[in-house]
């Protein structure tokens, strides 16, 4: 199938009613084209408000990374989905695109900068079904932060504050956009703390799809913790408990994964060799630590597209990018 054809059939279900798919820049109509405008201006404000806070508590604003010989294994997470890794020569050595930046943040947060974010592109080419869910994009925007020293509870305090007032600003500065979009009454102001629930709560509840199913009937952001998880993130191997979190959104799903750390030698290489994960490809984080010069840190990393989403009341999430990268879909620009 040409790309036009499939840019085309996938407009033809969105206006079935069978998919919402948001169309490229110049199929747009007037009215769409004023939607496209006012969701931007939400996202303009959304990272104003977002980096100001957290260059107000103290953080330095990193520049981002795109390819790297290291980037996140997104293995043995059980949210993943990824159908192909972005993998390029670049002087006679492999890099690869960047999935997180969460290896960077440790190494940086540990040797230079104790309290750091950075707005990282990731790329993740996402199975085609994907597309139908509505949030999910193989090319998008996380702000991700980490903090030397912090604990869990101080990460999601942290978030709680922010996010909190991100609603806060954007129903007090930008209520005609609100109602232009049809999400001034229904967004609400989400009341501090967040609601959690520990993960084994939710699988006895719903079975291993919870998060979907839980997604659609929350009211607010809600957090979930002890989730298995990359090698990264902090186990009590004894009690087989994990010590991270992920935010949930209403009908969205997750918009922030993070967690404290792993920074001892012996640990991150025992659950390296436990999941099969490489270790040739972690050698400066695994030297850092066999030096103890990896500190202990907590962070994580939310979804500016996705975060966006849940605020303007989106269909879709390629709704909130101008040029949209959806899972199955390569449209020209």
């Amino acid at each position: 199938m040409s790309k036009v054809k499939a840019i085309q059939r996938s407009v033809a279900m969105a206006e079935s009613g069978l998919v919402e798919m948001p169309k490229p820049l110049e199929q747009l109509r007037e009215d769409e084209v004023e939607r496209k405008q006012c969701i931007c201006r939400v996202m303009t404000h959304a990272l104003r408000h977002l980096t100001g806070e957290f260059v107000g508590s103290g953080f330095e604003w990193l520049l981002p990374v795109i390819f790297s010989k290291t980037t996140d294994p997104l293995w043995p997470d059980p949210g993943a989905s990824i159908e192909k890794r972005i993998e390029v020569e670049i002087y006679g050595e492999t890099a690869r695109a960047t999935q997180s930046m969460i290896v960077h943040k440790m190494v940086a947060c540990s040797l230079v900068q104790p309290r750091l974010f950075i707005l990282s592109p990731n790329v993740r080419i996402e199975k085609k079904e994907r597309a139908s869910s509505g949030a999910h994009a193989y090319e998008f925007t996380q702000l991700d932060f980490e903090v030397r020293n912090a604990t869990s509870r101080e990460i999601r305090s942290l978030v709680e504050k922010v996010l909190s007032g991100l609603v806060s600003n954007v129903k007090s500065c930008l209520s005609e956009e609100l109602i232009y979009l049809g999400r001034n009454d229904d967004l609400a102001v989400p009341p501090i703390p967040f609601r959690l629930y520990d993960r084994r709560e939710l699988e006895h509840e719903y079975g291993r799809d919870w998060e979907t199913q839980f997604a659609r009937g929350i009211c607010n952001p809600t957090w979930v913790t002890n989730i298995p998880r990359e090698f990264y993130d902090f186990e009590d191997l004894e009690e087989g408990t994990w010590d991270n979190y992920d935010l949930l959104l209403p009908k969205y799903g997750e918009v922030l994964s993070g967690a404290r750390r792993e920074w001892e030698y012996s640990k991150l290489v025992r659950k390296m060799r436990r999941d099969n994960v490489r270790q040739e490809n972690y050698e400066i984080l695994l030297k850092l630590a066999r030096e103890r010069r990896l500190k202990p840190s907590a962070g994580g990393g939310i979804g500016i597209e996705r975060l966006v989403s849940w605020v303007v009341g989106a269909k879709h999430i390629g709704e909130t990018q101008l040029f949209p990268k959806i899972p199955g879909l390569v449209y020209d620009l």
